[in-house]
């Protein structure tokens, strides 16, 4: 299980919920329901990590709950 923290919410135009990973750059998955969008999400999340890993760059660590203004 990641700790991740995981954005989720609806797009009217893809007309699919959307899962955005802030913390990993360009870390995002859709789903026709709110639980594939974020078990796609977890699925890209490990694959985000590994690719990460193969190219040697910096994983970044979880910092849990992001701040919003």
């Amino acid at each position: 299980m990641n700790k991740y923290e995981i954005i989720i919410y609806w797009s009217e135009s893809d007309k699919l919920f959307l899962a955005e990973v802030p913390e990993l750059p360009g870390c995002m998955a859709d789903g026709h329901s709110y639980q594939e969008a974020v078990s796609n999400a977890e699925i890209i999340i490990n694959e985000w990590i590994e690719t990460a890993k193969e190219l040697g760059r910096e994983i970044p660590k979880p910092k849990g709950k992001l701040m919003y203004a």
